[in-house]
């Protein structure tokens, strides 16, 4: 369960978010708005990249803001950029990185790190420098490097921004297929099909929360 509970964020004298109260516990969630409508920023608040400036945000009771460490051990964050979380020279040593906070030995972790890769479409890239794949691929580097390390919850801001077609469609088949609770900040509105639950947030406000279909119209009718 992810709760916002009367979420307020201002950056100095600009104020992105009001009042924001949601109680998230489907599987497959997703936040859709316009740029600036603060649908990042509450992203980001559920692992403690961003603070809120009045209310709370707890993950299954437990505050970002105070057990930061605690949370994202549970909590798998995917960026848009992929290069804002690629680390080492290679693919293969950026996963197996990931893979020092889990207790995986280091003998075994080039290995599974390999097999993490293959399962996510990047088979025969361990020793791909990182930052020359492409984009799409580096995309998929980065969600790979996040799920090695089995998260609870996964949060994704506008992950399918560098992919293909035939990557996205990949990326999509991937999250639906996950057993954790998925959190997905998109402007892509094919990708909602087969979610739960779609927020459209609003300069700040939740202006719909609803199934795909009417939370969608709803967003439509919002940028019309």
């Amino acid at each position: 369960m992810i709760e916002f509970d009367g979420v307020g964020h201002a950056y100095g004298e600009r104020t992105v978010l009001h009042q924001v109260d949601l109680r998230l516990s489907e599987q497959r969630v997703a936040f859709v708005g316009a740029n600036g409508s603060g649908k990042s920023t509450l992203a980001r608040m559920v692992n403690g990249l961003v603070t809120p400036t009045s209310g709370s945000v707890t993950v299954d009771g437990v505050d970002p803001a105070k057990r930061g460490g605690a949370v994202r051990r549970r909590v798998g964050f995917v960026f848009t950029d992929p290069d804002s979380q690629i680390v080492m020279p290679t693919a293969g040593e950026d996963v197996a990185f990931s893979l020092r906070r889990t207790g995986v030995p280091r003998g075994e972790r080039a290995a599974r790190a390999a097999a993490a890769l293959a399962d996510i479409g990047l088979e025969g890239y361990s020793e791909h420098p990182a930052h020359q794949l492409s984009g799409g691929q580096k995309q998929l580097l980065a969600l790979c490097a996040v799920l090695v390390t089995d998260p609870d919850v996964l949060v994704c801001d506008e992950p399918t921004t560098l992919l293909d077609l035939r990557n996205k469609r990949r990326f999509v088949e991937r999250l639906a297929g996950l057993r954790q609770q998925v959190l997905l900040v998109t402007h892509d509105l094919d990708l909602l099909d087969g979610f739960d639950r779609v927020v459209v947030i609003d300069e700040g406000r939740v202006a719909a929360d609803d199934a795909p279909g009417p939370a969608i119209v709803h967003y439509r009718k919002l940028c019309a």
